[in-house]
């Protein structure tokens, strides 16, 4: 690892509705520019889908995380039922000015999904063309809208497998963020190492963590800011859904006790710069506590 002067943060905006998009993302935009602060902001542009998991409300440990989160004040009950009785908005066409003014303040603008409800729900079912088909839809979108192909991208819920990663090597992306974990890799697929590297996300999210273990909006900033750490990499991720619009004044506040700290926060691109990448290794499905079903990890032992 180089050696590093301060602690270093790497900020993931995820945008998944139409709601986060219109709504969450200029209030995030706003804060951080009264900063000066850029950050990665990945984007889905296409249909918002997502009032479609209301199906699984069935499944109980679903529905517990939902009922902890207190997710129908969290995202709205407009996202909650989006693409249910009627088609869901394409996010890229509706939002299109506000997805290019973030490219235009300098931010970092990668692709999340083309739709991120058909992402969770299927993309581990999907045949490499058909994923290939649905990442250069959502590319050659966000392109149309920035003038220029996304710089990287991140898996909706950290679903990936060694399909998704195969058919994201024909894209020019300078990393992808589709797992969590510790170290900048390399990943290994069928025993070849793939030139995209990943940056993992290495901590917990607010639906994660809010509600558990004690923890609520008294202490949850300073629960997360204690897991920043020095000389290794720390990636948060946060959601335009939720700290853009619900938890704005929460974020707000963090972003003003991590600049007290002297915590440096910077888009996930620049931390190639900043640090080494590990060795090449695999990732493995794993079970994140506070999270519904398993997320791609990366695997703890390198390939040789």
């Amino acid at each position: 690892m180089k050696s590093l002067p301060e602690t270093i943060l790497g900020l993931r905006i995820d945008v998944d509705t139409y709601r986060g998009t219109k709504k969450g993302v200029p209030n995030l935009q706003k804060i951080l520019m009264s900063h000066q602060i850029a950050a990665s902001f990945f984007f889905s542009v296409g249909p918002d889908n997502m009032g479609r998991h209301i199906k699984k409300l069935l499944n109980p440990g679903f529905l517990k995380k939902m009922l902890r989160s207190n997710a129908p004040n969290l995202y709205g009950w407009d996202i909650i039922l989006k693409g249910t009785i009627f088609p869901g908005p394409v996010i890229g066409k509706r939002c299109s000015d506000i997805i290019r003014s973030i490219a235009l303040d300098g931010h970092e603008t990668g692709l999340h999904a083309w739709d991120h409800y058909q992402w969770q729900a299927h993309i581990l079912k999907m045949s490499q063309k058909q994923i290939f088909d649905t990442l250069d839809r959502g590319c050659e979108s966000l392109e149309s809208i920035t003038g220029k192909p996304p710089a990287c991208s991140a898996a909706p819920g950290w679903i990936c497998n060694d399909t998704v990663l195969e058919a994201k090597e024909n894209f020019s992306f300078l990393y992808n963020s589709d797992t969590r974990g510790s170290h900048i890799f390399f990943p290994v697929v069928k025993k070849k190492t793939l030139i995209c590297p990943q940056i993992p996300v290495t901590l917990p999210t607010y639906d994660e963590i809010i509600g558990r273990c004690g923890l609520n909006h008294e202490n949850y900033n300073a629960y997360l800011l204690k897991l920043i750490q020095p000389n290794r990499l720390n990636v948060l991720t946060i959601h335009a859904e939720a700290e853009g619009i619900r938890c704005l004044d929460l974020f707000k506040e963090f972003i003003k006790q991590a600049l007290a700290r002297g915590i440096c926060i910077i888009p996930l691109g620049s931390l190639l710069d900043k640090f080494s990448i590990a060795g090449p290794c695999r990732i493995m499905e794993k079970e994140i506590k506070g999270r519904h079903g398993k997320v791609a990890f990366q695997s703890m032992e390198n390939e040789n």
